[in-house]
């Protein structure tokens, strides 16, 4: 259950894309402020978005790769809530919804479901669960815990031109770097987080559908089958 719930988890990863705008007045160049100001007004207007998801886990110390390919629906909700699902396809099936706080994630191959509350996971101090600070951090706590650093310009698959951002936590974390890259509307289209250990989870979000009408109930919330194991995480 540990290792089905740090890949949940760090496909969470995806969700803090929407509240990293928080960030918009750190003290830094000109050229970040910019870049800040863009995601601020972005996330000002999405309400919804539907995606492509691809991610890229390397293991530093067996330098070996593993690739996961889903799609991923959001709904913003109130204050630092978030309405999201994640729907793996490759090289497995596996689905993870988060509604406000609570988590689902569903394992189809094995007719099991865990689920628990974001908050505390984050108290017991699950593997991964460092994630879970972007859903819930103020604006003038990510001001104060993250230095934002402008690494330059760069395309990310498909030739799409972003800005590369550089957030290093500026107290310990389960990660030491947070890599962002930003188009030029403010939409962050592709995150790595960098582990202490060296391991890297890149994600990248593609074939973006922005503010379409998302029902929550029958889109993000997973309807479990009968029958299905229920595990506390």
């Amino acid at each position: 259950m540990k290792n089905y719930f740090k890949l949940s988890i760090t496909a969470l990863a995806i969700l803090f894309l929407f509240n990293i705008f928080a960030v918009s007045e750190a003290k830094a160049q000109n050229i970040v402020n910019e870049i800040l100001n863009r995601m601020n007004e972005h996330q000002k207007a999405l309400t919804s978005l539907k995606a492509g998801v691809a991610m890229d886990k390397y293991n530093s110390q067996l330098d070996e790769h593993e690739f996961w390919e889903g799609s991923t629906k959001y709904v913003k909700g109130n204050g630092s809530e978030l309405n999201a699902r994640l729907d793996w396809s490759k090289p497995e099936q596996q689905m993870l919804s988060v509604v406000k706080k609570q988590y689902v994630i569903f394992r189809p191959r094995l007719n099991q479901a865990i689920y628990g509350n974001t908050d505390d996971a984050q108290k017991k101090g699950t593997e991964g669960s460092g994630i879970f600070d972007f859903l819930k951090m103020s604006k003038e706590e990510l001001k104060a815990n993250y230095a934002v650093k402008y690494l330059g310009k760069e395309d990310v698959k498909g030739g799409i031109p972003t800005w590369h951002l550089e957030l290093t936590p500026k107290v310990a974390k389960s990660y030491k770097l947070v890599d962002i890259w930003v188009d030029g509307n403010g939409m962050v289209l592709q995150s790595r987080i960098t582990s202490n250990n060296g391991d890297t989870s890149t994600i990248l979000l593609s074939s973006l559908q922005k503010n379409e009408n998302i029902n929550i109930k029958n889109e993000i919330v997973i309807a479990l089958p009968k029958g299905v194991s229920m595990v506390k995480g």
